[in-house]
């Protein structure tokens, strides 16, 4: 018989899931570059300067004392200033006392929005090319992930696709737009497509809109709570970290139904406590303050650093696929050396000092096993002027 170290022994081990995690490409590719002090185009960090009033309202608020547990919910000045800024940007009516969440990120936002709604064994829909926190966090509460894709380059919705994806066990569907990492922004008449759908086949829609702001050539975000029918069933999910440049304060917010709120909120609650307290004093300070001009200013801008950017790509071979939002760039990396994205990737790291991140991450994989994204790189251009133009200039001198 086994001695009763050894029994306490053989329960010392991993979970299920553990075996099964690694380290997400992006920060693996972060670390890279920092090791060559090389330029990281390959994280979201966004690592433009912050709005002033902002950062004054913050510190403004530590030094007011500030800085102790706000109500689970957020504190009322952020949530009422949410609750305009969805009646008056994304056009949905909600109650800031009852149906507004700020949150630890939007990641916490996620999360916390899954844990509540969603059971293990139920199957949620993924765009393709999805973001890999989202396929990361529905398979850590056991919920499966089907993915369904889109075709490149321009992304466009599938329905026949879509529809043949369901099954009894098919709950609900997540929804990036602009997206993360392909940078396509849903028309309306997709919107209302997959509203249809939601609909049809009662699934509750996990919508992430953290880079509403920034749009470009013309197209309009939407959000498709807006749309007849959908605010019951969709959670609608943003934050702060881009809009505002301060990705490591993890400040993001929800709105749904006052159904679904008080149980997403006791598992916020339950993860994070609470979003930093004096932090959401800032924010409610920057949404007060800042006009609206700052807004089409941030596009206007970004708009710029993306030409630049797909500008120096093109002249590399590296073929891009223009993105009409967000702050990324999916480029076809066919010609870069490497017998996947990761290699391939790495090699661009070693030739030019400039870390993207395999496509890898954010595609699935073929009947055969290979990925659909190995001959894709995302690169991020929310960068300072200076750092952006080297890294285009590192690129256009580029010869894979």
């Amino acid at each position: 018989m086994p001695s009763a170290l050894q029994t306490v022994a053989s329960n010392l081990r991993l979970s299920d899931l553990a075996p099964h995690t690694v380290q997400s490409e992006i920060r693996a590719m972060s670390a890279a570059c920092d090791a060559i002090s090389g330029i990281n185009l390959s994280q979201g960090v966004c690592d433009t300067d912050p709005p002033h009033p902002v950062v004054e309202a913050a510190i403004a608020a530590i030094r007011a004392g500030q800085n102790i547990y706000t109500r689970a919910e957020g504190i009322a000045p952020l949530r009422e200033a949410i609750a305009r800024k969805f009646a008056s940007f994304n056009r949905i009516t909600v109650d800031p006392h009852s149906e507004v969440l700020v949150t630890s990120g939007a990641t916490g936002a996620l999360n916390s929005a899954l844990l509540a709604l969603l059971n293990p064994g139920d199957e949620c829909l993924v765009l393709e090319p999805f973001y890999g926190y989202h396929l990361t966090t529905l398979r850590s509460q056991r919920v499966t992930p089907v993915v369904v894709p889109m075709p490149a380059p321009h992304w466009e919705l599938d329905l026949d696709r879509l529809r043949s994806a369901v099954t009894l066990r098919t709950r609900a569907i997540i929804l990036n737009s602009p997206s993360n990492p392909s940078g396509k922004v849903f028309t309306k008449s997709e919107l209302e497509q997959l509203a249809v759908f939601a609909l049809e086949h009662d699934l509750f829609v996990f919508t992430d809109e953290m880079y509403e702001y920034f749009i470009y050539d013309g197209a309009h975000h939407l959000s498709i709570a807006a749309l007849p029918g959908m605010a019951e069933r969709t959670i609608t999910i943003s934050g702060f970290s881009k809009t505002f440049s301060v990705t490591g304060w993890r400040l993001g917010y929800l709105a749904a139904d006052a159904r679904w709120l008080p149980a997403i909120a006791y598992f916020h609650d339950l993860t994070y406590v609470c979003a930093p307290a004096p932090l959401q004093h800032a924010a409610a300070a920057g949404l007060f303050a800042l006009p609206e001009s700052f807004y089409t200013a941030l596009a206007v801008e970004y708009q710029a650093k993306r030409d630049a950017l797909c500008s120096a790509l093109s002249t590399a071979g590296l073929t891009p696929s223009i993105p009409t939002g967000a702050y990324y760039v999916l480029a076809d990396v066919t010609h870069i050396q490497g017998a996947d994205g990761k290699q391939k990737a790495r090699r661009l790291l070693a030739d030019t000092g400039i870390a993207a991140v395999a496509g890898s991450a954010f595609f699935g994989t073929n009947s055969d096993g290979t990925n659909r994204g190995e001959n894709e790189l995302r690169f991020c251009f929310a960068k300072k002027d200076a750092e952006l133009a080297e890294a285009c200039r590192r690129l256009a001198a580029y010869r894979s």
